[in-house]
């Protein structure tokens, strides 16, 4: 069964979606409030189909800054630690392109201290990165995700909506609401940060001086 938050950082109604995601189909009951350019994006871009034995979600963040600037931090595979708080260092394994290797070292406070992570699309042109971990110290078990960053007017300025998905097998003594919760907290986390870091840049780039 497949978990689907909807609104604002993930809060709002939840959604519950036998087998493969049908947003198109599922976004029209009154109680679900994305909005419809939401879900085309979700239909569109972060499509999975969750076994019996794994859940899935999608976490929503909108960003007051243009998504040039919220796209360089988020594509940088090889720099996580740009903006997710919970990385210590990163290390990637020849150049970077699709089906690079990564090797992420996590900081204390967390049930882990390495992941091994792959590369599976980088696409500069649709602001699509998806990867998949291969291997780790931890229970994030088949993991994959999809991180996608759209053109918004936020407050009648340039901003961004950046959707992750991701799908996971669900640990033995762990049910799918409990596992969701906790990589949902991740991400957020991930999201909250690269909002203040983009955020911050784009008031930088504002206040720079105009050379006539």
């Amino acid at each position: 069964m497949a978990v689907m938050n909807c609104g604002e950082g993930g809060r709002g109604a939840r959604v519950k979606v036998p087998g493969l995601w049908r947003l198109a189909d599922e976004l029209n009951p009154p109680a679900v409030e994305c909005q419809s350019a939401e879900a085309e994006y979700v239909r569109s871009f972060h499509w999975h189909d969750p076994k019996e034995n794994q859940c899935s979600s999608t976490v929503f963040k909108r960003i007051k800054a243009p998504v040039h600037l919220v796209w360089s931090l988020i594509r940088r595979f090889d720099q996580p630690q740009k903006y997710k708080p919970f990385v210590s260092r990163c290390s990637v394994r020849g150049g970077v392109g699709v089906g690079s290797l990564r090797e992420v070292n996590i900081k204390s406070g967390l049930p882990a201290t390495t992941s091994f992570e792959r590369l599976e699309l980088l696409d500069d042109s649709e602001h699509i990165l998806s990867i998949k971990i291969v291997g780790g110290d931890h229970r994030l078990k088949n993991y994959s995700s999809v991180i996608t960053a759209h053109r918004e007017t936020v407050d009648g300025r340039p901003g961004t909506l950046v959707i992750e998905s991701f799908v996971v097998d669900v640990p033995d003594g762990n049910t799918k609401d409990e596992t969701c919760y906790f990589v949902e907290a991740l991400i957020k986390c991930n999201l909250n940060s690269l909002a203040d870091i983009s955020e911050r840049l784009a008031i930088q780039d504002h206040a720079k001086p105009i050379n006539c």
